[in-house]
């Protein structure tokens, strides 16, 4: 089972990224109830934004998911097999995952780079090398969310110095070729902790009910 351990200042910055993002989705709904049913009125980007920012809380959280050990799974056969038979089982079941997690790295880089106004990669399962020929599409928008101010640097960057009437795809799609990344890099460390004995799932594990058991068992003695 995985050890657990003290949280660290990179889970820090994953757990307030993320809470940070559910806590936008939430207040931007909210305010955009208000003003639909008090004001009659309405944020006309509200929903867009709120379905960008999901999209970046399931990509993120599922990389930080797999550091948690927090994906469900079945583990009826692993529990059954001994120490060493699971370690093999860990290591092919890691092997699977992380090809998938770098088979969507490829394509996720391929459908966000031309917003970037970079080459996507040629091969169809893995990449040969990168498109020498490609059209840039950094002048793609975004529907109804406006370029926060802070953000107009990235006229010069994407569109030739055009000025951008909403904000630019680049920005929201970034998430797909990071946080692919991410779970190809998270993969990769959960396959060095069971080559090293240190983790054999990659799945929760049944420490909640070990707590419940333990409180339990201390409910008990008090009585």
């Amino acid at each position: 089972m995985a050890q657990s351990t003290p949280p660290t200042g990179t889970d820090r910055i994953e757990e307030t990224l993320i809470a940070a993002i559910l806590g936008i989705m939430t207040l931007m709904t909210f305010a955009n109830v208000v003003a639909r049913y008090v004001f009659n009125s309405n944020i006309f980007y509200a929903l867009e934004l709120t379905v960008f920012l999901f999209a970046w809380l399931v990509l993120l959280g599922a990389s930080y998911a797999v550091k948690k050990t927090l994906h469900l799974g079945v583990d009826a056969i692993v529990n059954t097999a001994p120490a060493p038979v699971r370690r093999i089982m860990g290591l092919f079941v890691v092997a699977i995952c992380l090809a998938y997690a770098l088979l969507l790295l490829k394509g996720s880089w391929d459908y966000w780079a031309p917003f970037a106004n970079l080459p996507p990669t040629e091969g169809r399962w893995f990449p040969t090398g990168f498109v020498e020929k490609y059209r840039g599409q950094g002048w793609y928008e975004t529907q109804d969310i406006p370029v926060p101010f802070f953000m107009t640097w990235l006229e010069g960057v994407f569109n030739d110095g055009d000025a951008y009437e909403k904000m630019p795809k680049v920005v929201p799609y970034l998430v797909m070729p990071l946080s692919m990344a991410l779970l190809v890099f998270r993969f990769a460390q959960v396959a060095v902790k069971v080559w090293r004995g240190e983790q054999d799932l990659l799945i929760v594990s049944h420490e909640a009910e070990d707590d419940v058991a333990e409180a339990a068992a201390k409910l008990k003695d008090l009585n």
